[in-house]
C-alpha cells in the first residue's frame, strides 16, 4: 500500500468518528426516549422539542450552516480542533441532566456540533481521495455512521435492565469515544486541496464571498435543487424513524424497550453490512442510476409492508431487512457522494452546510409534527407520508444522477463550470493532481444525462 493510500485511509478512519457519533447520538436519545418521557413527565410537545432541536434536525442545522462556512474559510483541520470538545460537552450535559431544560440543552449543543463537524468530514474524505476510491472512502464513512447506532441499540438493549441509568451510562460512552476521535483528527493534515485554493486567493487577492458566489451561478442552484430533493425528503422518513421509531415500536406495536432496541440494532446491522459490502464496494463501479434506483425501491417498498401489512412481527421483520439494506446503499451515502463532487473547493464546504441546514431544519418541523400525526391520525396515515416522501426521493434521483464515477474533482468541476471558474479554482483533491488523467467526454455544465 503507498503511503497516500495509507494516509488517506488513516484519515478517512479518523473523520469517520464524526459520522459514527452523529448518528450514534441520534438514536442514543431515540433509545431512551419513552425513559426520559417517563422520569420527567415529559409532554408530546416536549418529546418532539428534543427530536427537533437534538442532532436529528435543529440543532444540526444551526452547526452545519456555521460548520461548513467556517471550513472553507479556516480550513478543514480547524473544526477537527474543536468540534469534538463541543460535543463532549453537550453530551456529558445530557448524562447528568436532572430536569427537561437541562436535557434539551444537552441535546441542542450535541446536535450543533454534529452538524458543523459532517459538511467537514465529507469535504475531507472526498478532497483526500483517489478518484476512483472516493465512494469506496465515503462509503467507510457511511459505514461508520450506520455502525453507531447498531452499536448504541445493542448497548441500549443490554443496559435496558437499569432504566434511565444505561441511557445515561451511554451518552458518558459517547463522550469516550468523542475524546478518541478528537486526539486523532487534532493529527491530521490539512486538506491539500484547501491549501491551493487559499493560495490563489492570497496571489490574486481574490476574496470569497460564503453564499454570493454559492447563489449566483445557475449550475449551482440546479445542484442545490437536485441534492436537496434526494436527501431531504429522504431524510425525513430517516429523521423520523431515527428518533421516533422505538418509540413508535412501543405505543403503535406493543413492543417493550428491550424489544424495540433490538429490533432497531438489527436494522442498523444490515446497514452497516450493505454500507460496507455493497456502497463501499461498488459505488465506483457499478452504474450509480441503478444503483441509486435499487436502493430506493427497496425502502418504498419496506414501508408499504409496514403501514399496510399491519405491525406484526412477519412485517417487522420484513421492514428491518429491506430499509436496513436500503438505508446502506441508498440516498444519504449517495448524497456524501455527490455534494462533495459537485461544487468546487472554495465552498464545497459551504455548500454542504446549507444544503444540511435545509435538511434538518425540515426535519426538526418534521420532528414536532410526526408525534401529532401518529397520535391523531394513526401510524397508517403517518407511514402513507412516509411512503409520498420516499418515491419523491426517488424519481429526483434517479432520473437526475450525475455522470462523476472514475473522475477527479478537478475533470467534474471543469466539466460542468467550464470556462465560469477560474483554473486554479477548480483544483481538485490532492491525490488527483499525481494520479493519471483520464480522458472524459465533455457532458455540459447541467444535471442531464446517466451515470457514467
Amino acid at each position: 500500500m503507498s503511503e497516500s493510500k495509507a494516509g488517506s485511509l488513516k484519515s478517512t478512519f479518523a473523520v469517520s468518528i464524526t459520522n459514527f457519533l452523529d448518528s450514534g447520538s441520534i438514536v442514543a436519545g431515540a433509545s431512551g426516549l419513552t425513559l426520559w418521557t417517563k422520569a420527567f413527565g415529559l409532554s408530546g410537545f416536549q418529546v418532539g422539542l428534543l427530536g427537533a432541536l437534538s442532532a436529528n434536525a435543529f440543532g444540526a442545522a444551526i452547526g452545519a450552516l456555521f460548520g461548513g462556512h467556517l471550513s472553507d474559510k479556516y480550513g478543514r483541520k480547524v473544526i477537527y480542533t474543536y468540534d469534538m470538545l463541543i460535543y463532549m460537552i453537550g453530551t456529558l450535559i445530557v448524562a447528568f441532566s436532572v430536569n427537561f431544560p437541562m436535557l434539551l440543552t444537552g441535546f441542542l449543543i450535541t446536535g450543533i456540533a454534529v452538524g458543523a463537524g459532517v459538511p467537514a468530514s465529507w469535504t475531507y474524505i472526498s478532497e483526500t481521495s483517489q478518484s476512483t476510491k472516493r465512494a469506496k472512502n465515503i462509503g467507510i464513512s457511511q459505514f461508520a455512521w450506520s455502525l453507531g447506532p447498531a452499536i448504541i441499540f445493542i448497548a441500549g438493549t443490554v443496559l435496558a435492565p437499569m432504566g434511565l441509568m444505561g441511557n445515561r451510562i451511554i451518552f458518558i460512552c459517547l463522550t469516550v469515544i468523542a475524546f478518541i476521535g478528537w486526539r486523532l483528527q487534532c493529527k491530521l493534515h490539512e486538506s491539500q486541496a484547501w491549501i491551493d485554493q487559499k493560495a490563489h486567493e492570497h496571489e490574486t487577492g481574490e476574496k470569497p464571498h460564503p453564499y454570493k458566489d454559492l447563489f449566483s451561478n445557475a449550475v449551482n442552484l440546479k445542484t442545490l435543487a437536485f441534492l436537496i430533493g434526494v436527501y431531504m425528503f429522504w431524510n425525513l422518513v430517516a429523521a423520523a424513524m431515527g428518533f421516533f421509531m422505538p418509540y413508535v415500536y412501543e405505543t403503535a406495536g406493543g413492543l417493550t424497550n428491550m424489544q424495540a432496541n433490538l429490533l432497531q440494532a438489527v436494522l442498523w446491522i444490515f446497514t452497516a453490512l450493505a454500507t460496507y459490502v455493497g456502497f463501499a464496494r461498488y459505488g465506483d463501479r457499478a452504474n450509480h442510476r441503478i444503483f441509486f434506483f435499487v436502493g430506493g425501491a427497496m425502502a418504498v417498498v419496506s414501508w408499504i409492508v409496514l403501514s399496510y401489512a399491519g405491525m406484526n412481527w412477519t412485517s417487522l421483520w420484513i421492514f428491518v431487512t429491506l430499509w436496513g439494506v436500503s438505508a446502506g446503499i441508498g440516498a444519504q451515502a449517495w448524497y456524501a457522494l455527490w455534494a462533495t463532487e459537485l461544487f468546487p473547493t472554495k465552498y464545497r464546504a459551504g455548500s454542504q452546510g446549507v444544503m444540511f441546514f435545509v435538511v434538518r431544519l425540515t426535519a426538526g418541523i418534521w420532528s414536532i409534527i410526526f408525534p401529532n400525526v401518529l397520535t391523531n391520525m394513526g401510524f397508517k396515515a403517518a407511514g402513507t407520508f412516509m411512503i409520498v416522501l420516499l418515491i419523491i426521493s426517488l424519481v429526483i434521483g434517479t432520473i437526475w444522477t450525475p455522470q462523476t464515477r472514475g473522475k477527479t474533482l478537478d475533470q467534474i468541476t471543469k466539466e460542468r463550470y467550464g470556462d465560469t471558474l477560474d483554473e486554479t479554482e477548480t483544483k481538485g483533491s490532492s491525490v488527483s493532481t499525481v494520479e493519471t488523467t483520464k480522458k472524459v467526454g465533455s457532458t455540459g455544465t447541467h444535471l442531464t444525462g446517466g451515470a457514467k
